[in-house]
């Protein structure tokens, strides 16, 4: 006789979809997390290079195995003042992924906390007011030990198009002061 046989059933991959992995972080003392499958390392913070005319969340590029990455200031992008640099300050290496290709960008975190697995049933959405960034920038608010932490959506918070774009009107600004004639006084 030919049975068929019930498919056996994959409990560890239900439990890796329902659990997802983050990098957490301080900003100006307040925690966030990044989802690890975009990050590529965390390296120490030192030797940037500064740029002109860049927008003023960039703050400098960095030369990692022959590569030049910008880094991004995170607390500056949120529209903060940006953090003192400390011995704990990293630059976290992501992944960022636009329509047809990926690019590496490094950021600029106050301190590196743990890797925490976050099951989705501790994930709520993004709060449609109130919050102190974007809510185009928040992927989720996750529930660690009874507190929040802000899952970042790493695509919209390092879209190179909208940073891109800013660079442009940096320098079309800059351009028009100079072109500008100066009265005397």
């Amino acid at each position: 006789m030919n049975q068929v046989a019930p498919a056996p059933a994959k409990p560890a991959r239900t439990t890796a979809q329902e659990n997802q992995q983050y990098l957490t972080f301080l900003l100006n003392g307040e925690p966030f997390a990044i989802g690890i499958l975009c990050i590529k390392e965390i390296i120490e913070y030192n030797g940037l290079t500064e740029v002109p005319m860049m927008p003023d969340c960039i703050r400098g590029v960095i030369n990692l195995r022959g590569a030049v990455l910008p880094v991004l200031d995170l607390a500056v992008r949120f529209g903060k003042k940006p953090g003192a640099v400390s011995k704990k300050t990293c630059i976290v290496i992501v992944e960022v992924k636009t329509a047809d290709e990926s690019h590496d960008m490094g950021v600029v975190v106050d301190a590196v906390n743990a890797v925490l697995e976050i099951p989705r049933s501790e994930i709520e959405p993004p709060p449609a007011f109130g919050a102190k960034i974007r809510t185009d920038f928040i992927e989720g608010m996750g529930k660690v030990n009874g507190h929040f932490v802000i899952l970042l959506n790493v695509n919209e918070v390092l879209s190179i198009d909208e940073i891109g774009s800013m660079g442009r009107a940096t320098t079309a600004a800059t351009n028009t002061l100079l072109a500008s004639p100066t009265q005397s006084a």
